[in-house]
């Protein structure tokens, strides 16, 4: 019962979840930007020395996922209802 009270108090508080998110996401990135916060001495490539470069990265892979699984479902996977009644 605890859990649907906190999830109902985080649903009528949408934006703010949101803003905080964001904020969260915003200062996690300014602190991989300030060097010798985030170890970078074991980066396989160069890119990955890039400050920001997981955030892009991961933010360019959540993107492509929606958008290939979405054509991905217009392919077949979504049917209407009443497919098999023709």
């Amino acid at each position: 019962m605890k859990l649907v009270g906190i999830i109902e108090f985080l649903r009528r508080r949408l934006k703010t979840v949101i803003r905080l998110a964001i904020l969260a996401l915003v200062v996690l990135d300014l602190l991989d930007m300030i060097p010798g916060i985030v170890d970078k001495g074991h980066a396989h490539t160069r890119v990955e020395r890039l400050p920001g470069f997981w955030t892009v990265f991961g933010l360019v892979g959540c993107v492509l996922l929606i958008l290939l699984s979405k054509w991905f479902g217009r392919l077949g996977i979504m049917r209407r209802e009443d497919y098999y009644d023709e």
